[in-house]
């Protein structure tokens, strides 16, 4: 006889709880989806992938550096999708940076999971100029 095995599995109503916390901003809340050894590609940056932050403190430190630089960021939700290893999240993320304009854009993030965690987060936004102040 064999162990049954004990993998956990993401779901959309985890990914709910992901975003609910980066509404509250809140770290723990959001990093206990993530796997230590996770990639995130932000939505902008030199590379072809945007800017790629490593491992779990690294990725918390960027989530930080959103709600520092825009104290009302929010990602309303639209939908969430689960199938095996991959994930989908649409939103509109809206914000308003320190000089009092304002983006507002419909985006998507891809999730690639292992063992119910998050270990590779793309985030993709529309392109939109940013709304005066």
């Amino acid at each position: 006889m064999t162990a049954a095995t004990s993998e956990r599995t993401l779901t959309e109503s985890d990914l709910t709880d992901l975003f609910d916390a980066f509404n509250r901003h809140d770290i723990d809340g959001v990093m206990k989806h993530f796997a230590e050894d996770c990639v995130f590609d932000t939505v902008a940056g030199p590379e072809v992938h945007g800017t790629r932050h490593e491992g779990a403190a690294a990725i918390a430190r960027a989530f930080e550096g959103v709600w520092q630089a825009m104290a009302d960021a929010h990602w309303a939700q639209q939908g969430h999708f689960v199938h095996g290893d991959r994930a989908v999240s649409e939103w509109t993320f809206s914000g308003t940076a320190a000089d009092g304009s304002r983006i507002e854009a419909q985006g998507v993030d891809l999730f690639r999971v292992r063992d119910g965690r998050i270990v590779h987060k793309q985030a993709f936004r529309k392109q939109r100029p940013p709304l005066g102040a």
